[in-house]
């Protein structure tokens, strides 16, 4: 009888909860030397998904013979997301000079110059690429996301042209288009026309995927139901020790990332990025809930089961950033963990950012997310999604009052120096007066707000949503009911 493959062995070791287990069957099976590349693409993306991002980007590299241009893309783009981007560009040097000239190659040379703050660069690279493919929506909505238009700005006009051939391509590309012609609208202060392009673009991607609000209460009920005092009392105490992840988190478009830069512009911080690596350190959970944390420690038998959750997260982090230092996690989306996060790692700190309610409301529907935020497509949606997060970070502070600090928006743009000293202050770091000028820091960063990253501190988008005051009426109505 044929043994089962390494790799299927891994899956049912994972399903049971067995993250180590699956781990080092995939290492055994990418080890051996057998596998053909679509196994090794099997390995690769599995290995992303519980965490173990050197495997994945070995087995990528493996995956690519032969050598084709979606395989290098692929695996370039594999080598950005976890954080290198320097590695990914050494390699298309090496390629032929007409590959690094092909319109896809220009797209993501620019993207990386943009992340990188080479804002010229990266706009003559996305012209090169449109030059060779006047068709390429994606890349027109990069060069978007990358310039400011100003009036009579020709680019605009060429892309509301080409909006009838947009609509007959895959329905998220002609929505990404939308969303790039209302960004110019925006950018000239035209209300209306930028709001009618992006809502059309939020009711295409409404219709791929709608959110199920109810559901997304029904789970944020669960977790202040589940997670109290007395319950946190029967999860065995970590002895976890390490204090090098700084947690920065909130709804999008809060503030993180500027919290990000700040706290990564400091001496004693080796870097910082969405990384959302403590979701697979919680595999041996199986369900994120509390039962499954008791089931966990049960099944465990191990004297410190909530180390281990916090040594394998710490393992994910030592392959993210290979630099020494403290590290700033800015993961969103993972709100509902936080009280196994902070129960991992007893002492690690955590600060959630907080911005005014229409303000955030009209700058989530107005970002294309690269993630599927079916959350952030329609007033009423981002009403509930706004009121569930404000619940539960109210139930953790609760929880862990001197772990978890709220950092207004509007409060750190106009008193910067108070905020920032109190951030600081939470994460035990020293006060340095390079923290901020971290603007003109050249440090890769993946946020769909690239340009204002890269600016000093300004109070210039506190009260955007007062122009867009007479859409908002829908997203008052459900946040305040």
């Amino acid at each position: 009888m044929t043994s089962q493959p390494l790799v299927l062995q891994a899956i049912e070791a994972l399903k049971r909860g067995d993250r180590r287990g699956g781990a080092a069957l995939l290492q055994r099976d990418l080890d051996s030397g057998a596998p053909s590349p679509d196994r090794c693409r099997t390995i690769s993306r599995l290995a992303a998904e519980i965490g173990e991002i050197d495997m994945a980007i070995e087995a990528s590299r493996r995956s690519i013979a032969p050598a084709t241009l979606d395989k290098l893309l692929g695996h370039w783009a594999l080598l950005a997301t976890y954080g290198r981007a320097d590695e990914a560009m050494t390699e298309v040097g090496r390629v032929e000079k007409a590959v690094q000239e092909h319109p896809a190659v220009l797209h993501f040379r620019g993207t990386i110059a943009s992340e990188q703050g080479r804002f010229d660069e990266a706009e003559d690279l996305f012209r090169r690429a449109l030059s060779r493919d006047p068709n390429a929506f994606s890349t027109w909505f990069a060069l978007a996301m990358n310039k400011r238009f100003a009036p009579n700005d020709p680019d605009l006009g060429t892309m509301e042209a080409l909006v009838p051939k947009a609509e007959r391509a895959d329905p998220p590309v002609f929505a990404r288009f939308l969303y790039a012609v209302g960004k110019a609208w925006d950018d000239l202060g035209d209300v209306d026309r930028a709001f009618g392009y992006i809502e059309r673009g939020a009711e295409i991607r409404r219709r791929q995927r709608p959110y199920d609000r109810d559901l997304a209460r029904t789970m944020t009920d669960r977790v202040i139901q589940d997670f109290t005092p007395g319950s946190m009392a029967k999860l065995v105490p970590s002895r976890a020790q390490t204090d090098r992840p700084m947690f920065v988190t909130g709804i999008p478009r809060s503030g993180t990332t500027l919290v990000e830069q700040i706290l990564a512009a400091h001496s004693q911080v080796g870097d910082g990025a969405e990384v959302n690596l403590f979701k697979p350190a919680l595999i041996p959970t199986l369900n994120e809930g509390m039962s499954g944390a008791l089931a966990y420690q049960e099944r465990a038998g191990k004297e410190d089961p909530w180390g281990e959750i916090a040594a394998d997260y710490s393992h994910f982090l030592d392959m993210r950033f290979r630099a020494p230092g403290r590290v700033v996690d800015k993961s969103l989306g993972q709100t509902q963990l936080i009280g196994l996060l902070l129960h991992a790692l007893p002492n690690a700190r955590l600060v959630w950012l907080r911005r005014s309610a229409e303000d955030t409301a009209l700058s989530c529907f107005q970002t294309y997310f690269t993630s599927l935020l079916q959350w952030s497509w329609s007033w009423a949606d981002i009403a509930s999604h706004l009121r569930d997060e404000e619940r539960l970070i109210e139930h953790w502070r609760a929880l862990f009052p001197d772990r978890i600090l709220v950092v207004q928006y509007e409060a750190l743009v106009n008193s910067p120096d108070d905020a920032i000293a109190s951030i600081l202050g939470h994460f035990g770091l020293s006060e340095e007066a390079g923290v901020r000028q971290f603007h003109a820091s050249p440090r890769n960063i993946r946020t769909a707000s690239v340009q204002q990253v890269r600016a000093p501190l300004s109070a210039s988008r506190v009260g955007r949503s007062e122009a867009y005051g007479k859409y908002l009426d829908d997203f008052r109505r459900a946040y305040a009911g």
